[in-house]
């Protein structure tokens, strides 16, 4: 409020200096000769005759008249006294603007203004699900004029969803048409609602549209969750572990959501009558990096990559002790990892052991492949997939049986 007052009062004092300006900053140059001004009059009056005179605009006679009526009106000028004009002060008048202008202000503002509305306290105006469903039903009822808006009924199947109405959001969904068909994530949402609509059934249609969005993105989580939860309903537990053991790369294992998925792992293990392993830990990828260059038991040494990962000084101020350091291996044009290694940052430089132990799928196993792209990204949120500001390595095509390769991260990710 108090900032208001004085913002007030400085625009009228602004505005009144800028009124009364001529007057305050008036020198005694500022006075001037009667005859002066005259003289200036006439000069300017005999150059128009002479032009109109050139221009043919004047007869001669009467240019000849209108130039001695000119010079009989100086004469008659230079015999009269000479004044000054001078610019004067009204000061009765200032005095009276000075005062209405403040006062004239003040009072439109108390007659139309809104001082409740400058209190920081004042009552404040949150959405609620009335105004959500407004919105939501402005827009439905603006799609109906535009059916050809594709883009428009997905968003709008997304409202829906978000307000629970999932019958609307399928239709919603249907009326996008085609808008979804290159989107992962709007197919996976649209497969969502048709199996939430089906009682949890992802029999038909939920399961063309998982399919559907696994093609535009292999890797979407949300499609391949529900993938995963497909495969689970359908008592095919061996297929929902590939597929979930596909996603758990992609979520911080020490998140809910990590949490959630290995808990789900553990179940379809289970169902399966198998004994789930031990997923991949941080401390497992520790004892990796520290013990001796061994062949493992599952694996031989020539199904394997060993090399070092460094981080160059000019990034060190950029990699926190408990950032995630992962080195990935794939096969050439994939993008499913075959291998991955997790450790600490804290523990560069890094000496790892890439081989079937640490593989996401049983299909999927690094002795599978001749040879293996390799890379190392240091990541802050420990996800699977790369991130804007991760810091990154150049990608190595190497021979499976490597044992030196070294994997320098000096590069950020834009």
């Amino acid at each position: 409020m108090i900032g208001f007052w004085a913002a007030g009062a400085f625009a009228v004092v602004l505005v009144l200096l800028l009124l009364f300006r001529p007057f305050l900053l008036k020198t005694s140059g500022a006075s001037v000769s009667r005859r002066q001004l005259n003289a200036a009059i006439y000069r300017d009056q005999v150059a128009r005759l002479d032009r109109d005179r050139a221009d043919n605009i004047l007869a001669e006679a009467d240019y000849a008249q209108a130039h001695s009526e000119l010079q009989r009106r100086v004469l008659d000028d230079t015999n009269a006294d000479d004044a000054s004009a001078t610019l004067r002060a009204p000061k009765k008048t200032m005095l009276a603007l000075g005062l209405t202008i403040p006062i004239a202000a003040i009072s439109l503002y108390w007659a139309l203004g809104s001082p409740a509305t400058l209190e920081p306290t004042g009552p404040q105006h949150a959405a609620t699900a009335q105004d959500m469903d407004r919105l939501v039903a402005g827009l439905a009822k603006k799609l109906e004029k535009e059916p050809d808006n594709l883009q428009g009924w997905a968003m709008l199947a997304r409202s829906y969803k978000m307000l629970g109405r999932n019958v609307e959001a399928e239709q919603a969904f249907i009326r996008a048409g085609a808008f979804v068909d290159t989107d992962a994530q709007l197919l996976a949402i649209y497969a969502d609602l048709a199996a939430t609509n089906a009682n949890g059934n992802f029999a038909g249609k939920p399961t063309q549209l998982i399919e559907k969005a696994l093609k535009v993105d292999p890797e979407n989580a949300m499609a391949l969750w529900l993938a995963g939860s497909a495969a689970f309903r359908g008592n095919q537990f061996e297929s929902a572990i590939r597929i979930w053991e596909r996603l758990i790369v992609q979520i911080a294992p020490d998140s809910e959501d990590g949490q959630m998925l290995q808990e789900s792992i553990d179940a379809a293990y289970a169902a399966s009558g198998k004994t789930a392993p031990k997923p991949a830990s941080r401390a497992t990828a520790s004892a990796n990096s520290s013990a001796p260059d061994k062949p493992t038991p599952q694996s031989s040494a020539g199904a394997s990559v060993r090399g070092q990962v460094v981080l160059d000084p000019s990034l060190k101020a950029k990699a926190a002790p408990d950032d995630t350091i992962m080195v990935i291996a794939r096969v050439p044009g994939s993008r499913m990892p075959v291998a991955v290694v997790r450790a600490n940052a804290s523990e560069l430089p890094l000496r790892f052991t890439l081989d079937d132990s640490l593989a996401m799928s049983p299909q999927a196993r690094i002795s599978m492949a001749p040879q293996v792209e390799v890379e190392a990204r240091i990541s802050k949120s420990g996800m699977a997939q790369a991130e804007p500001g991760d810091l990154i390595s150049a990608v190595q095509t190497v021979k499976l049986g490597a044992t030196d390769v070294k994997l320098q991260v000096n590069k950020v990710r834009p």
